[in-house]
């Protein structure tokens, strides 16, 4: 029989912040006890009439995911709100979602007498993967579904359905992700109209999944 043990529980900090601000978020993250983290180039989409009338509405985001343990990130999330003022408008947003297992690193080691919470979930992550030049449709059509706005990532795919050959040579086309958080009573509208509007169900046009946010600061109704 296997020794009974306590399951491991790890989270992703998501942070969105104004561009040139990603360095600054990971230099105080590890002063909490993270080890490190990925730094993506994103763009807001969130609808403002000051912004629409300066044209200046598709304002860059740097997007900054770390993995640490549940204790270490509850501790990440509380001094970076601290700094950066998450919870005042427009200064960003900050969440985190939870991971079942994780490989590949020994950085994130699970803290003593750690056990998983029970919080309430009140927000969800909405990931939309899609072809290059589909995000806004993406945004359009969770707009419809009730959504406020979201975060476009560039990426780059390798499935089945996504590559091509050009002179017997394998081409895989840009990918865009598109990171919406929602209230979860939206959730289901906001992905029903994506899938909808993208055809989402027919081979290679896109990937949606959704993950439960655990905590946040920065999000404005």
């Amino acid at each position: 029989m296997l020794p009974n043990r306590k399951t491991p529980h790890f989270e992703i900090i998501h942070v969105i912040v104004k561009f040139g601000l990603g360095s600054k978020i990971l230099k105080e993250a590890k002063k909490c006890g993270v080890k490190g983290g990925t730094l993506f180039i994103g763009k807001g989409t969130i609808s403002n009439k000051i912004l629409n009338l300066l044209s200046i509405t598709d304002m860059r985001k740097e997007i900054v995911m770390m993995i640490s343990s549940r204790k270490t990130s509850k501790k990440t999330l509380e001094h970076l709100n601290k700094v950066f003022r998450f919870d005042k408008p427009n200064h960003g947003i900050i969440f985190t979602t939870s991971l079942t297992s994780l490989m590949g690193t020994r950085s994130c080691q699970m803290d003593d007498n750690e056990e998983r919470g029970d919080e309430e979930i009140m927000y969800q992550n909405i990931m939309v993967v899609v072809d290059k030049g589909k995000a806004e449709e993406v945004v359009e059509a969770a707009q419809k579904g009730g959504s406020k706005g979201g975060t476009i990532i560039n990426a780059r795919g390798s499935g089945v359905h996504e590559t091509s050959k050009l002179f017997s040579m394998d081409i895989e086309p840009e990918k865009e992700i598109v990171m919406i958080l929602s209230d979860e009573n939206y959730t289901d509208a906001i992905c029903e109209k994506i899938s909808e509007d993208l055809k989402i169900n027919e081979p290679g046009n896109g990937i949606i999944f959704v993950q439960d946010v655990n905590r946040t600061y920065g999000i404005y109704e």
